[in-house]
């Protein structure tokens, strides 16, 4: 969302300028390596994000079904 949001300001002539210094810093054969490692760890940000919402969800559900039964037990 946030390289989305990034590359909406971003025109051509900008997005050269930021290859030919990616290219400078880290090299050409570096490049897909770093590429690599961008997606695995965004690939991972991911599914800790997906597994906490999942947690989160269960222990709200959790509370809920608490209340309900104490609602009914009264």
């Amino acid at each position: 969302m946030i390289t989305t949001q990034l590359l909406a300001f971003l025109g051509g002539q900008e997005v050269i300028i930021l290859a030919i210094i990616i290219i400078i810093l880290f090299g050409a054969k570096k490049i897909p390596k770093l590429a690599r490692s961008i997606g695995q760890a965004s690939g991972e940000l991911k599914k800790g994000r997906l597994e906490s919402e999942k947690e989160l969800k269960a222990v709200t559900e959790d509370q809920s079904k608490g209340t309900n039964s104490n609602e009914s037990n009264s």
